[in-house]
């Protein structure tokens, strides 16, 4: 890896987060100690986008839009041998058509904007969504498993892991391709905090008997992936799932998090869950697609039909290749997540 990163989507939690971990020189990977002691940081903002947490952090900021080919090139100009981390995406538009312009467009304008700067080698973040919802509750997805993508979100999603893999075999760029699943952890934006918010509330769904597994990854724990992807010689042209050891029942997950709020936090919580029957999220999902159709997208309907599906996968090849090892798990981790909302003045 060089010590030299790029990095898009820096106005979103993922991308803000690796900055602040890399300039704060928080990453606890012993075998890029020398690299990320020096590493010279270039982050991509959006125009309306504030930049005062990186002006403190004294990072170079370019405000630009992955769907602009001109930015693209902009952004990659005098950066030969540098490592590019694609974190810019869209995951909760209000129309479907951006899905595509951003996670599907923008990435071909940046990869080709990056080739043509002879930047080494594009870490691209992509998602669980292309591979869409598990078979059965028994086998976890892993890099082999076939494409078979969950709405538009994951179809763009997909679009964009081929048009990675083409650039790959042009021989221009070397690329790596990571899926994490939902991630959690300190710096959260407002719609995770609204989920701790139901669950103190007593008004989180549990739709069917919340038995359901979801892989997870602890943002830090990813933020390590991607830079291990990033210095990885084997890593080129290859794909891995990057998300905490095991996957975690939707019961674990709201128990976990009202145990920490109550026990730790000293935050009343009403004990109650919103008990739904499972063909409430088969419901959602027929109302999602159907409102997908006419081009308009909705985050409530889209997460309340993924409720009672099983989102497993297995961090096998990430161990094996990578040296990947998530530290942090569940309880570790919505603890440090609580205690980082309680510090900012984020109210649960």
């Amino acid at each position: 890896m060089s010590s030299r990163l790029l990095i898009t989507g820096a106005g979103g939690w993922l991308a803000k987060r690796l900055t602040r971990l890399l300039t704060t020189q928080s990453v606890s990977l012993p075998a890029l100690q020398n690299v990320l002691s020096s590493v010279s940081l270039r982050v991509m903002l959006l125009p309306c986008e504030s930049s005062a947490d990186f002006d403190k952090l004294g990072v170079e900021v370019f405000r630009g839009d992955v769907r602009g080919r001109s930015d693209g090139a902009k952004f990659c100009r005098d950066a030969s041998g540098a490592t590019l981390i694609h974190a810019a995406g869209v995951i909760h538009p209000q129309r479907v058509k951006d899905f595509y312009e951003v996670n599907r467009d923008g990435t071909r304008n940046l990869l080709e904007a990056a080739a043509s700067a002879a930047i080494k080698r594009a870490v691209v973040v992509s998602s669980n969504s292309p591979l869409g919802l598990n078979p059965d509750e028994t086998p976890r997805f892993n890099e082999l498993s076939p494409y078979h993508p969950y709405m538009n979100y994951g179809r763009s999603k997909m679009e964009m892991e081929l048009l990675v893999k083409k650039c790959q075999e042009s021989g221009k760029i070397e690329t790596v391709i990571i899926r994490p699943p939902w991630f959690y952890g300190p710096d959260q934006p407002a719609r995770q905090t609204a989920f701790f918010t139901l669950i103190r509330e007593g008004k989180v769904p549990i739709v069917g008997g919340g038995e359901n597994l979801r892989s997870m990854a602890y943002v830090d724990n990813l933020c390590e992936g991607i830079l291990l992807a990033a210095h990885t010689e084997q890593a080129n042209g290859k794909t891995y799932w990057i998300a905490d050891e095991r996957p975690y029942s939707m019961n674990e997950i709201v128990n976990t998090i009202e145990s920490l709020l109550e026990r730790e936090f000293g935050i009343k919580v009403a004990h109650k869950r919103l008990h739904l029957p499972g063909f409430v999220s088969e419901i959602a999902m027929a109302a999602d697609w159907m409102l997908q159709s006419t081009g308009l997208y909705n985050s409530k309907i889209h997460v309340l039909s993924e409720m009672n599906k099983n989102i497993a996968c297995d961090v096998g090849l990430a161990k094996s290749e990578l040296g990947y090892d998530p530290q942090i798990s569940l309880e570790e981790g919505m603890r440090r997540s609580i205690a980082d909302c309680l510090q900012r003045g984020v109210e649960i």
